[in-house]
């Protein structure tokens, strides 16, 4: 029987605030049995871990969001205590976002302390990477950041960058992203990635994968990014979900 893990999404924002039991049930009438729900604020990880306890299989990260960085310091020792709670599983999303404007010297900063934040914790790491490939790369390499697991969040490079990222010891996620018409190098590096190392999300609310592209994104629709890839790979889509469900089991130490 297929069963589907989303392994981002942010049920924890407020777009969620008023459905999250029917959010739940759509999702596991879609087989998605599992989710990494991902807190980027103290409101959205009181939240996560709020949803973490209602729900056996809802798991948790915290990270600051490169967008944030400059309020990493203030936040780190509440990170810790995060970090602590056993169905927290991931520090993430991390990372460095070159879109906005947040200084670039900053953001790799507070990426490497909280890759530092996470080898101290031993656990994973999820990375956020927008238009900085060559640093996010570089950081990882130096810092061994993979040692105890790592994923590429919403992967939109192409064949060559997901070569040198598994190289490192890195997953690579695929959102909606890679159903889009206007993604053909994110569809061609999709179908390269060898099936252990590929996952799947949505990172809900956003990036609604085809044909619902209009409207919001939530963890039930990764079953359709799950059908999309196994069409493009020419696989059996039940091994294509099982094993992704898997991958991230793996990462995540989840038993």
């Amino acid at each position: 029987m297929i069963s589907i893990f989303d392994s981002h999404t942010h049920i924890n924002s407020h777009e969620f605030d008023e459905d999250i039991p029917d959010v739940i049930e759509r999702a596991r009438a879609m087989n998605v049995d599992g989710m990494l729900v991902l807190g980027y604020d103290r409101e959205s990880a009181d939240k996560m871990v709020e949803l973490v306890n209602n729900y056996d299989n809802i798991y948790g990260a915290i990270g600051i969001h490169p967008e944030d960085a400059a309020k990493y310091e203030e936040l780190e020792e509440q990170l810790r205590v995060y970090l602590i709670e056993p169905k927290v599983k991931a520090v993430g999303e991390i990372g460095l976002d070159y879109h906005c404007d947040v200084d670039h010297d900053l953001q790799k900063e507070v990426f490497r302390k909280q890759i530092e934040l996470a080898h101290e914790f031993q656990l994973p790491i999820s990375v956020h990477n927008r238009d900085a490939f060559e640093d996010t790369y570089e950081i990882l390499k130096e810092t061994n950041g993979a040692q105890y697991g790592g994923i590429m969040h919403s992967f939109n490079g192409d064949v060559q960058w997901a070569q040198q990222f598994i190289e490192l010891g890195m997953d690579l996620s695929f959102s909606g992203v890679v159903t889009y018409d206007n993604a053909p190098e994110v569809q061609e590096a999709a179908k390269y990635v060898p099936l252990e190392h590929l996952l799947v999300e949505t990172d809900a609310p956003y990036l609604t994968p085809m044909p619902y592209r209009n409207r919001q994104n939530e963890p039930g629709m990764t079953r359709y990014t799950v059908e999309f890839l196994a069409k493009l790979r020419n696989e059996n889509i039940d091994n294509l979900a099982n094993q992704t469900m898997q991958n991230a089991k793996r990462i995540l130490k989840i038993q």
